[in-house]
């Protein structure tokens, strides 16, 4: 099984509000973001907390969002675990470039590359 989403994808969380649990917080439904690395597969959280029995192995990613994209304000990253079927492709373009640098940023010990 191959990944649907490599390093540097440009992704789009889904807009959905079901009736039972799930592990995608409201606050980044329907959300853009770019995907940092894929991290494993585990149960979808959604099917097994319903003890349903038929919860799929789905890949896990995690995915950098602007804190300004999720709340409207801030100038960090905020990185969350995300099911595959969470995401959607958001196209081309260079958002992966900006959270790159951004991430190059951070290692360098602030936003103005100082420590």
């Amino acid at each position: 099984m191959s990944d649907r989403f490599s390093a540097g994808a440009r992704v789009r969380t889904v807009h959905h509000d079901p009736p039972h649990h799930t592990r995608l917080p409201r606050y980044a439904r329907g959300k853009r973001g770019t995907v940092v690395e894929p991290e494993g597969r585990a149960l979808l959280a959604d099917r097994n907390a319903q003890g349903r029995g038929d919860a799929p192995l789905e890949q896990v990613y995690a995915v950098s969002f602007p804190a300004r994209e999720l709340w409207g304000q801030g100038d960090h990253e905020v990185v969350l675990d995300l099911f595959e079927s969470y995401l959607e492709d958001d196209g081309p373009g260079d958002r992966a470039e900006a959270v790159t640098s951004g991430a190059s940023r951070a290692q360098a010990g602030g936003k103005d590359g100082k420590p």
